[in-house]
């Protein structure tokens, strides 16, 4: 096998194939690439939509004294809600700290809430299921005792019931990094916009058209909370829900800021202007530290690669001449 692999005339085709698909992709990637921004958009108008028509109903709801709940996406994945209400999921695997995770990460419908509990609830299985095949069909680990076999299959399921929870946790930490790497750009869209005298919803609507194509994430949320601000009742949960949903310590203090200028009347300019300075000495001082951490990060990949390579340089010359001594 290794003289074959080796052999120039079987080596050579191989490597010209790969250079061929390899053009061949970097040609075609262009036209196969989604347009992620206008998906999202389009989610976030479909989210408005269902504002609006929940609101609606609550209102008529109030005016003929009646009670009517009103959900989100009931018709999605209707199995998948039928086992969730059947086995009665919600109540032993979510709670509100949850549905604020399955927020965080930009999953607000009702379905992706089936969806996360449903994956709780059988990937246990389907990992045990494949542990159990590896290890006792395929031979897997054979040095091994049939306890510690056992054990491997049980970790598999336990890690199989939080692989749910660690997607979303992933999601909802590079949710919050786009959202924090433009914050201060739609701060200082936003405070241009408040100055030139167009109101705060507009502002946000103005911001999440620029900023769209830089971070998606955040003209999402900007364009909610213009959707919140436009039907509910009192504005300031609008500006509270963003927080919440953003979990990020500067979006929370623009929040309270906006809630006090609506309560009190204070102008919005002079607070957007200070909160978008602190932001953006937050992100330099987040850079400055990643550049200091970056010299003890680099020790160990030059030890391991150029040190070698170096030694290998200086001393090979002197080496070959030894042996040709010797």
């Amino acid at each position: 096998m290794l003289a074959i692999i080796t052999d120039p005339q079987v080596l050579i085709p191989i490597c010209v194939a790969i250079a061929v698909f390899a053009t061949c992709v970097t040609l075609l990637m262009p036209y196969l690439e989604r347009n992620e921004t206008a998906a999202r958009m389009k989610s976030v108008a479909l989210e408005r939509d269902e504002i609006r028509a929940r609101e609606r109903a609550r209102m008529q709801a109030e005016n003929a004294k009646a009670s009517q709940k009103v959900n989100l996406r009931n018709e999605n994945n209707k199995s998948v809600r039928q086992i969730v209400e059947q086995l009665n999921l919600k109540d032993a695997l979510a709670d509100e700290n949850t549905v604020n995770k399955l927020r965080a990460a930009g999953y607000r419908s009702q379905n992706a809430l089936n969806v996360f509990l449903f994956a709780r609830f059988t990937l246990p299985f389907v990992f045990l299921g494949l542990a159990l095949l590896y290890l006792f069909v395929l031979g897997g680990m054979p040095e091994q005792p049939n306890g510690i076999k056992i054990l491997t299959a049980v970790v598999a399921a336990y890690f199989g019931f939080y692989l749910p929870n660690i997607f979303v946790s992933n999601q909802a930490g590079k949710r919050k990094a786009s959202i924090q790497q433009t914050w201060p750009d739609a701060l200082d869209l936003m405070l241009i916009c408040v100055e030139s005298g167009i109101s705060i919803e507009h502002a946000m609507k103005r911001a999440a058209e620029e900023i769209a194509s830089q971070s998606p994430a955040l003209a999402e949320e900007f364009i909610l909370t213009t959707a919140e601000l436009s039907y509910l009742q009192e504005r300031k949960v609008a500006f509270e829900n963003l927080g919440k949903r953003t979990g990020l310590e500067t979006v929370q203090a623009i929040c309270q800021a906006l809630i006090q200028s609506e309560r009190y009347g204070t102008p919005v300019a002079q607070a957007l202007r200070v909160l978008a300075q602190e932001s953006r000495d937050l992100r330099m001082s987040r850079a400055e530290e990643k550049a200091a951490a970056l010299p003890p990060k680099l020790t160990v990949p030059m030890i391991l690669f150029f040190l070698p390579v170096l030694f290998g340089v200086v001393l090979g010359p002197a080496v070959m001449q030894v042996m040709d001594r010797f």
